[in-house]
């Protein structure tokens, strides 16, 4: 017979909550319990793993390789413990949810999904922000945001749950013609954003020249500047509107890397409408056939 470990999700939500709040006093505070007994209940499960989960050096805390592989695990079992207590609590889902999007979803399959939950549960209100994923994230760290979708480099793991691949392509009008000896003309959100250096990068590697025609934070404002031929850009094939057109190597444009994108959260900060939204968004990314990339990298927190 084999030897079964059983993780209890008391262990785990305070582990999860020692991660996402970056302190042992603080994930306390928020389970009420004192940090001794955080510092205990951290024993027990690294006891029940087998290995550390956790090393310190100074005051930084950082996740071992086998801490990296539990966090991943845990924010799933709590999640699905959460939704199950959730459903049959029959508790009405209500509340404000503060939701980052970055620029390139603020009207794509996202913002489908996210205001299709709000129209199967009325008293669930929305304050959605969109601008550079790099923004979204530090307010979702100060705590201004309860979840976000936003670009995720690959060294920056922290409260991500879930990330996936997405391939950007290059557009431009529908009859639009570019010469490039005169310099491609760019239509780009601000510096900061991942589609702009990505462009960027692709035309120097391939030694073309370009130029900025048209910068602009707004989703909306850079689908018209494209339709109406200021400029190509790189987009979501989630973001093409009619009157655009899909530019490759045939139009002599380089192949552009491909950008990772998550779902970002703080476990111990969302309330029971925050998590039946996650559940709804891994749903319907499981339903649109988008493949989970599992990579991470180890987060460095601060201990308080």
């Amino acid at each position: 017979m084999r030897n079964i470990v059983n993780l209890q999700t008391d262990l785990l939500r305070t582990f999860v909550s020692v991660i996402d709040l970056g302190a042992y006093t603080k994930a306390g505070d928020m389970l009420g319990r004192t940090q001794p007994a955080i510092s205990l209940q951290m024993r027990r499960l690294e006891e029940l793993i087998g290995a550390p989960l956790i090393k310190q050096v100074g005051r930084t805390l950082s996740l071992t390789a086998e801490g990296e592989m539990l966090l991943s695990y845990a924010r799933e079992i709590l999640r699905l413990n959460d939704e199950a207590a959730s459903y049959f609590n029959r508790s009405k889902l209500s509340g404000v949810l503060r939701i980052g999007l970055p620029n390139d979803y603020a009207v794509a399959f996202l913002q489908g999904v996210i205001t299709e939950y709000t129209r199967q549960h009325r008293d669930v209100a929305l304050e959605i922000y969109c601008g550079l994923s790099e923004t979204v994230l530090d307010r979702l760290r100060a705590d201004e945001l309860d979840l976000a979708i936003a670009m995720a480099e690959t060294d920056r793991a922290q409260y991500l749950s879930r990330a996936w691949i997405e391939q950007p392509v290059w557009t431009g009008a529908q009859d639009a013609r570019f010469d490039p000896q005169a310099g491609i003309p760019l239509a780009a959100h601000p510096e900061g954003c991942g589609y702009r250096a990505r462009m960027i990068q692709a035309l120097d590697a391939a030694q073309m020249r370009w130029r900025m025609a048209y910068t602009g934070p707004g989703i909306s404002g850079l689908q018209n500047a494209v339709i109406n031929g200021l400029g190509v850009s790189a987009m979501t094939r989630y973001t093409i509107l009619p009157g655009m057109r899909i530019l490759n190597e045939a139009d002599g444009f380089p192949p552009l890397a491909e950008i990772r994108v998550g779902l970002f959260y703080k476990h111990p900060r969302l309330s029971d409408a925050g998590i039946g939204l996650i559940n709804h968004i891994i749903m319907r990314l499981d339903d649109a056939g988008v493949p989970s990339d599992p990579l991470r990298r180890p987060a460095e927190l601060t201990r308080q």
